[in-house]
C-alpha cells in the first residue's frame, strides 16, 4: 500500500515533466533553479536576469534528484548515495579509494593515474625503478594513498617528479612506506608545487629501514595553507640520510609536523637547507625528533630564513641520544618576530654538540641542556631593512589601494582575483535544512560526506564550522549560508529588500597592471553599509557573509593600459572606517599608516559579492 510521501512523490515526478517560463528563464517548474528563481522575484519584487551570476551558483539537481536526495537526507541516508550524490549536485567531495591487491613485477612509469591507492606496491622488489612523473598534474581534489609502499625491497628506487603541481587540494598518505627496505632511494622532486591547500601524511615511512635514503627537493614550493605530518618517519633506522632542500619554501601559512621522526635511529643523517625559507607563517613542530638515536647528524641551513612571522616549536628534540650533532646555521632570521620553543631540548643526552650559527631572535630555551651547546652571532635584533624588502611578497601588490587611485585614467597593479577553491554550488534547501551544521555534530558530517578521523575532509569541515560558530566583530552581524534563498535573506534582513549584489565580472587583468576607466558610485557615492560575501571551503558551496558598516562602493571599468580596451568590470569596496582593524593588518604594510588613519579600498574577488542597496 502506498503511503502518502510515495503518492505526493509520484505526483511530483508526473507534473514535473511540464516545462513553464518564469523570470525569463524557461525550465522545469519544480526544480532548484526554478524554485530560486521564484524565491527572488517574490523577495526582492523584481525578476532576476536570466544571466545573472548568481544563478550559476544553485543547486543543477533535477526536479527527480532534488526529491530523491531530500527523502535520502530526510531518513539521515545521503551517505549511501554519495558519489552520485556529490556528482549530482555538483560538489566537492574526496572519492573512496577501495584497496588495491595489484602488484607489478617490473619498472613502472606512473605519468596519467588519478586518485589511485597504491597498496603493496613494490613489495620485497630487488632493484628496479618507478617513477611517477608529472603525475596528477593540474588537477582538482587529488587524493592518492601509498600504503606498504616498496616494503621489505632491496635496492629499489622510486622518483615522484612533479607530483600532483599545480592542483588543487591534494591528499596524500604514505604509510609504512618503505619499511624494512634496504638500499635504495626515493627522490621527491618538485613535489606539489604552487598547490593549493595540500595535506600530506608520511607516517611510519621507512621504518627499521637500513641505509634507505630519501631527497625531498622543491618539495610543496609556493603552496598555499598546507599541512605536512612526518609521524614516525625513520623510526629504527639504521643509516637513513634524508635531504629536505627548499622545502616549503615561498609558501603562505604552511604547517609541518615532526613527531617520533628518526626516534631510536642508528647513525641517521638529516639535512633541512632553505627549510620554509621566504615563507609566510610557516608553523614547524619537532617532537620527539632523534629522541633516544645514536650517533644522529641533523644539519639545519637557512631555516626559516627571511620568512615572516612562523613558529617553530622543538620538543624533546634529540632527548636521551647518544653522540648527537645538530648545527643551526642562519636559524630564523625572519625579518617579522616568530617564535621558537625548545623544550627539553637535548635533555639526558650524552656526548651531544649543538651548534647555533647566526641565529635569530625571540627564542625561549627552556630546561635547556648547557652541555656541548655554542652560540655565535646569536642576534636578537629585528631586520628593518630586510622586513621593509621582503613584506611585500606577503601583500601582493594591489591588493589594497587608496580610494583616490579609482579615477579614469590612473595605472595601478592588480592582484590575482582568480578563485582558487573547487567549483562547487549551493544546495537546495530542503535539502540543506536535513545536514547537520555544527561543530557538535561532525560524526554525522563524518559520515555523511565519508571523511575519516583527521582526514583532510574532516579538518576542512571542521575548520569551516569554526569559522562560522565564531562569535561575531563588535558591530558585526554575520552568518554562513549554503543556499542561494538564504543568502537573500541575510542581504535583506541587513539592508532592506531593495538590494544589489554585484562581483567583479572576470579574472582579466589579475596580477598585471591596469588602467581605470570610467567609475561609478554606487547608492550615489553615500556612505553605507553593504553585505560581502566570501566563499568557505567546505562540500557544498558556502558562504560567509557579513555585514560591513561605513564603506562606499564602487565600480569601474577595467582597461588594458596599451591598448585601452576594456577587459574587466571590476567592483572595489572602500572600507572608511579602519579603527578596529589590527596594526599589522597587510593593509597598513602595504599602504603605511595604521588603523583609523586612512581608509582601505580592495577589489571584490572572483566568485565573491557584495550586496548593497540599490540605486534609487
Amino acid at each position: 500500500m502506498l503511503n502518502l510521501w510515495n503518492l505526493l512523490f509520484l505526483s511530483f515526478v508526473h507534473f514535473s515533466s511540464f516545462s513553464v517560463t518564469l523570470g525569463g528563464v524557461s525550465g522545469n517548474p519544480f526544480t532548484p533553479k526554478s524554485s530560486f528563481i521564484r524565491y527572488w522575484n517574490k523577495e526582492l519584487h523584481k525578476e532576476i536576469p536570466n544571466t545573472h551570476f548568481l544563478l550559476s551558483k544553485v543547486s543543477p539537481l533535477t526536479a527527480v534528484d532534488s526529491a530523491s536526495f531530500s527523502k535520502l537526507a530526510a531518513h539521515n541516508n545521503l551517505a549511501s548515495r554519495l558519489p552520485s550524490f556529490c556528482s549530482s549536485a555538483k560538489l566537492f567531495c574526496f572519492p573512496d579509494l577501495s584497496p588495491s591487491l595489484e602488484k607489478h613485477s617490473k619498472d613502472v612509469n606512473f605519468a596519467v593515474y588519478l586518485d589511485r591507492n597504491f597498496t603493496n606496491y613494490g613489495s620485497d622488489r630487488l632493484a628496479g625503478l618507478d617513477s611517477f612523473k608529472n603525475y596528477s598534474e593540474n588537477d582538482n581534489v587529488v587524493i592518492d594513498s601509498f600504503r606498504r609502499y616498496s616494503r621489505d625491497s632491496a635496492g629499489h628506487k622510486d622518483q615522484f617528479s612533479n607530483y600532483a603541481s599545480a592542483s588543487n587540494v591534494v591528499d596524500q598518505s604514505f604509510n609504512t612506506y618503505g619499511g624494512d627496505a634496504t638500499g635504495g632511494s626515493e627522490n621527491f622532486n618538485n613535489y606539489n608545487h604552487e598547490v593549493n591547500v595540500p595535506n600530506l601524511r608520511f607516517t611510519s615511512y621507512s621504518d627499521d629501514s637500513n641505509g634507505h635514503g630519501q631527497t625531498f627537493t622543491h618539495y610543496t614550493e609556493e603552496t598555499n595553507a598546507g599541512q605536512q605530518s612526518f609521524s614516525n618517519y625513520g623510526k629504527n633506522g639504521n643509516g637513513v640520510p634524508n635531504d629536505f632542500t627548499s622545502y616549503g619554501k615561498d609558501s603562505n601559512v604552511m604547517g609541518s609536523d615532526f613527531s617520533g621522526y628518526g626516534k631510536t635511529a642508528n647513525g641517521a643523517k638529516d639535512t633541512f637547507t632553505s627549510y620554509a625559507f621566504d615563507s609566510n607563517n610557516p608553523v614547524n613542530g619537532f617532537k620527539s625528533y632523534g629522541d633516544g638515536g645514536n650517533a644522529a647528524v641533523d644539519s639545519f641551513s637557512s631555516y626559516r630564513d627571511q620568512s615572516n612571522v612562523g613558529d617553530s616549536s622543538f620538543q624533546s628534540y634529540a632527548k636521551s641520544s647518544n653522540g648527537a650533532k645538530v648545527d643551526f646555521d642562519n636559524y630564523g632570521q625572519s625579518f617579522n618576530e616568530g617564535t621558537e620553543k625548545f623544550t627539553g631540548y637535548g635533555q639526558g643526552a650524552d656526548g651531544q654538540s649543538i651548534g647555533f650559527k647566526i641565529y635569530g631572535r625571540n627564542t625561549t630555551f627552556k630546561d635547556y641542556t648547557k652541555k656541548g651547546v655554542t652560540f655565535s652571532r646569536y642576534s636578537n635584533e629585528s631586520s628593518t631593512t630586510l622586513g621593509k624588502v621582503v613584506i611585500s611578497k606577503w601583500v601582493e601588490p594591489g591588493k589594497f589601494f587608496r580610494e583616490k587611485m579609482l579615477k579614469r585614467g590612473m595605472v595601478i597593479p592588480m592582484p590575482d582575483i582568480k578563485d582558487k577553491m573547487p567549483a562547487r554550488s549551493f544546495l537546495p534547501r530542503t535539502i540543506l535544512s536535513k545536514i547537520p551544521f555544527s561543530s557538535s555534530e561532525i560524526d554525522q558530517l563524518k559520515r555523511i560526506f565519508h571523511a575519516g578521523d583527521n582526514s583532510t575532509l574532516w579538518t576542512i569541515m571542521l575548520d569551516a564550522l569554526k569559522v562560522c560558530e565564531r562569535l561575531p566583530s563588535p558591530g558585526e552581524t554575520k552568518r554562513c549560508v549554503g543556499s542561494a534563498e538564504d543568502m537573500v535573506d541575510f542581504a535583506t534582513s541587513v539592508l532592506g529588500r531593495n538590494v544589489e549584489v554585484r562581483t567583479t565580472q572576470n579574472v582579466n587583468g589579475s596580477k598585471k597592471n591596469i588602467m581605470i576607466g570610467s567609475v561609478g558610485k554606487i547608492d550615489g557615492g553615500k556612505v553605507t553599509k553593504s553585505v560581502s560575501c566570501h566563499q568557505s571551503l567546505y562540500p557544498y558551496l558556502l558562504y560567509y557573509c557579513h555585514s560591513v558598516p561605513k564603506v562606499r562602493v564602487y565600480e569601474a571599468d577595467i582597461l588594458d593600459p596599451d591598448s585601452m580596451e576594456k577587459i574587466n568590470h571590476g567592483v572595489a569596496i572602500c572600507h572608511l572606517d579602519t579603527s578596529s582593524w589590527s596594526s599589522g593588518h597587510g593593509a597598513f604594510l602595504a599602504l603605511g599608516s595604521g588603523p583609523g588613519r586612512i581608509e582601505v579600498c580592495h577589489w571584490i574577488f572572483e566568485n565573491d559579492m557584495t550586496w548593497t542597496i540599490a540605486d534609487s
